[in-house]
């Protein structure tokens, strides 16, 4: 999500006349694009700004800006604590980045973090400076509406809003059209996306109004409003799936991330119908237990969420799934731990996200529970899940050898120019010799030997 945020801004900073540079020394401006999910994540952006106080020294005249969800969440506060910071930015105020470099410029500090019910920047081209050329992002969405006990994203990213379907197709197209291969859409919550044309949002907050003062019809127009239904020119998740999907065969689609709550089996059907929507889909499941779920407001039960793999595994035969899971959370005993274990080993994920809980302020959580799982305990917690999740990744792969995938080359392997790699539909990484084959093009490859994070093969003939 930072990655497709930096590429909005880097448009819309080039329209403005200023130029990108890879080289620190030859910059006048350096703007750092931040994340405010986890403490460690906002500890590295402090170690970056100590870091860049000698280039400063060196070159006086240099600007050091803070971008997203941080520059949010502290606000002012960052301008106050971080004197070689010129300017923050939050998530919705990118459009006002040229006026605020000249500002700077002459010496001014400013922050601009005001929060945007309807900004989606849809109308902006992202400038693709940090790419392979062939697998690009899509923001689908911006904000998120779930409020989990655990996360800051609402209070940093602000009310959830979707892009209008006819912007994300056309990005899709012209995409394709430059040579890229691959696009992931991306959303704080992607099987939420739900766009409706003026009318049908107007029906939709009227049944909303009708809801909330108590007329007769409150209960339909509650409904209405919350699934879309009657509204004109309202598109789905799904339904947007199989537009993008429609672009081109040629054109693998991925998405991120799902909330389990709203995987739906329509999303399951279009995606098995489409060879090329990826066959692979990250649920974070967080706990394995009912009573830290509910805790979480996660809004599901683990009978729901294992329901939800079910399904997927009726339409989605060969797809693999891969999670996020937080060890150590508010209250978590060690029976709360040990079902999050049998979770893993019921899933048999093909890949996890594991953290230890980390408090972060103004969350629910942060205001209404305790910490208060020991440090040395979350540590332990943690390491056995990363353990049962490294035997579990091993096996599946180990399932893998003999297999034959159609493979999206995406460059050269680190070890090896000798050696190129790509993801197959499941997002599995598999490791071959070149011989002739180009990044851009698609190859067959058998798997012959794994490793718990990666394939080995060969060309198949």
């Amino acid at each position: 999500m930072n990655l497709a945020d930096s590429e909005i801004v880097g448009s819309i900073l080039t329209k403005s006349g200023y130029a990108l540079t890879r080289d620190i020394d030859a910059a006048d401006y350096i703007l750092i694009n931040t994340c405010a999910i986890r403490d460690n994540a906002e500890q590295r952006i402090r170690k970056r700004l100590r870091e860049l106080r000698a280039l400063q020294r060196q070159r006086q005249w240099v600007k050091v800006g803070i971008l997203g969800c941080m520059a949010e969440r502290l606000k002012q506060q960052l301008l106050e604590e971080e004197d070689n910071v010129s300017f923050i930015v939050g998530p919705d105020a990118y459009r006002k980045l040229p006026d605020m470099l000249a500002h700077v410029h002459d010496g001014e500090k400013m922050a601009e973090t005001l929060l945007s019910d309807v900004e989606t920047y849809a109308d902006i081209d992202p400038v693709r400076y940090d790419t392979n050329g062939i697998s690009a992002y899509i923001s689908i969405m911006r904000g998120c509406q779930n409020y989990c006990a655990y996360c800051v994203v609402p209070y940093t990213r602000g009310k959830e809003r979707s892009r209008d379907p006819e912007s994300i197709v056309r990005e899709a197209q012209e995409l394709f059209d430059k040579g890229f291969r691959e696009v992931t859409l991306l959303g704080q919550n992607v099987n939420s996306y739900r766009w409706e044309a003026e009318s049908g949002k107007q029906e939709a907050e009227s049944g909303k109004r009708k809801a909330e003062s108590g007329d007769v019809e409150a209960e339909s127009g509650e409904r209405k409003a919350e699934s879309g239904e009657g509204s004109v020119g309202s598109v789905g998740f799904p339904e947007l799936m199989e537009r993008v999907a429609e672009v081109s065969p040629l054109l693998r689609v991925r998405f991120a991330t799902s909330h389990p709550k709203d995987l739906s089996d329509e999303l399951l059907q279009v995606m098995a119908r489409h060879d090329n929507i990826c066959k692979c889909i990250h649920l974070p499941v967080q706990s394995g237990s009912e009573r830290i779920l509910k805790l979480m407001n996660r809004r599901y039960t683990p009978e729901w969420y294992l329901n939800r793999i079910e399904a997927i595994r009726h339409y989605l035969p060969d797809c693999s799934i891969t999670t996020d899971v937080i060890a150590g959370f508010c209250t978590e005993t060690e029976e709360d731990h040990q079902a999050t274990l049998e979770m893993f080993r019921k899933v048999r994920y093909d890949y996890a996200y594991m953290f230890k809980f980390s408090m972060r302020p103004n969350t629910y959580a942060a205001k209404h529970l305790q910490d208060d799982v020991p440090d040395d305990v979350k540590t332990r917690r943690l390491e056995e899940i990363i353990a049962l999740q490294g035997a579990i990744a091993l096996e599946n792969n180990q399932k893998e050898i003999g297999k034959v995938y159609e493979v999206l080359i995406e460059g050269v392997s680190h070890r090896s120019d000798q050696q190129l790699f790509g993801r197959n539909s499941q997002n599995k990484v598999i490791v071959f010799d070149r011989g002739t084959l180009q990044p851009g093009q698609y190859a067959r490859i058998r798997v012959t030997k794994c490793t718990s994070a990666t394939l080995i093969g060969e060309v198949a003939e």
